[in-house]
């Protein structure tokens, strides 16, 4: 019987897991779960809500009364300690879930940010080349300096087009106050006078 060896031109098949996930277990949800989590433990809120219940659990099993403690001084709150070490047992890994996630979402939008960083100096440089070409075509030679005149010019010429849609939308703006200030003026001259209350 020939001997199975894994080649490098063959997928490697997908081999069963140890330990099987429930079937109704969905993980981004999980995932999402445990990023809720990580975020409200890391809000105010539940730093002064744990500290609430932990004072308020010492105060009780410290000054209460001895038939009441449940988690007595005596034992040196050996139930708070178990649920102080249970909580930080499973946050720990939730935290480092959520932050996996979060790393992997970085990851994925700084892949975006490169490709379409790629494909604008791409164009850019397609541009550049389709410019050059015609200026050398119309025997123009297109130097840096020209194209960077060029550009200053269309960047004043913007510039003076936003400075006077500007200042026509103030002109505008300036003009119907002055007819509105118009028009209240002129309904103020002929509004009848208000005859005058007798005396009482």
């Amino acid at each position: 019987m020939a001997e199975r060896r894994s080649r490098l031109d063959q997928p490697r098949e997908q081999s069963t897991p140890w330990v099987r996930r429930p079937r109704g277990m969905n993980r981004e949800a999980f995932g999402v779960l445990s990023e809720k989590f990580a975020r409200f433990m890391g809000t105010p809120q539940f730093i002064l809500w744990m500290t609430v219940f932990v004072a308020a659990w010492l105060i009780w099993n410290t000054w209460g009364p001895k038939g009441m403690q449940f988690d007595p001084r005596d034992l040196n709150y050996t139930l708070l300690t178990l649920i102080l070490s249970l909580q930080a047992s499973y946050a720990a890994p939730l935290i480092l879930l959520a932050q996996n996630r979060q790393a992997d979402r970085d990851r994925v939008a700084l892949e975006q940010d490169r490709g379409r960083d790629e494909r604008n100096l791409a164009d850019t440089e397609f541009l550049t080349r389709e410019v050059a070409s015609l200026r050398l075509a119309m025997r123009e030679t297109a130097t840096r300096d020209f194209v960077r005149s060029e550009l200053r010019d269309l960047l004043e010429d913007l510039a003076t087009e936003v400075d006077a849609r500007e200042a026509k939308a103030r002109r505008k703006a300036k003009q119907k106050a002055k007819a509105k200030a118009k028009a209240k003026r002129a309904s103020r001259a002929t509004a009848p006078p208000k005859p005058a209350s007798p005396a009482g």
